[in-house]
C-alpha cells in the first residue's frame, strides 16, 4: 500500500500512517518516535514529524 497519513489519528496520523505502511503495531511507532524525539531534544523528531505531515497525502475515505 502506498504511505499516507492515517485517520487513524492522535495529531495529524503520521506514525498511524508509517505504522500501516510498515506492517507494524502503531503504539510501536509512536513509542519510536517518542524516544527519537528525546534522544534529540526534540528537535529532529518535531522536525521529521512536520515533513513527513507535508508530504504525505492524507488517507480518503473512513475506516470501518
Amino acid at each position: 500500500s502506498k504511505l499516507k497519513r492515517s485517520n487513524n489519528r492522535v495529531i495529524a496520523g503520521v506514525c498511524a500512517g508509517l505504522a500501516e505502511w510498515l506492517g507494524w503495531d502503531i503504539a510501536l511507532v509512536r513509542l519510536l518516535y517518542v524516544i527519537i524525539s528525546i534522544f534529540s531534544a526534540g528537535f529532529l523528531g518535531i522536525l521529521a514529524y512536520i515533513i513527513l505531515w507535508i508530504v504525505m497525502p492524507e488517507e480518503t475515505g473512513y475506516q470501518s
